[in-house]
This record gives structure tokens, sequence and C-alpha cells, in this order.
């Protein structure tokens, strides 16, 4: 996913924006334990977006 150095920046900031929409979503869960799961999986996927997206100005 991701070979051309511009799409990977797309894709992390798409995968950013998209994580931080979910969570508006994911506050409203009836559960504690469920917010606490979907939270955990936002902010992996949110660290994934980071990388994918800043990778390359190091």
């Amino acid at each position: 996913m991701g070979k051309h150095p511009q799409r990977t920046v797309f894709y992390g900031t798409l995968m950013l924006l998209t994580t931080m929409i979910s969570g508006l979503f994911v506050r409203d869960l009836p559960w504690l334990a469920l917010r606490v799961a979907a939270y955990i999986g936002l902010f992996v996927i949110a660290a994934v977006g980071f990388v994918m997206t800043f990778r390359d100005y190091s």
C-alpha cells in the first residue's frame, strides 16, 4: 500500500482524519469497556497514519 511517496502521505492523512472523526462517534458508545477498546484501536490507526504521513520528513 502506498508505493508512490505522495500517495503514502495522502493515505496517512486520510487515516488521521478518519480517526479523528470516528472518535466523535466512539464517545457516545454505551459501555465503557467498548469505548476503551475502540479508543485503543483508534490510537493504533492514528499512530500508523502519523508514521505514514511524516516518515519522509526526518
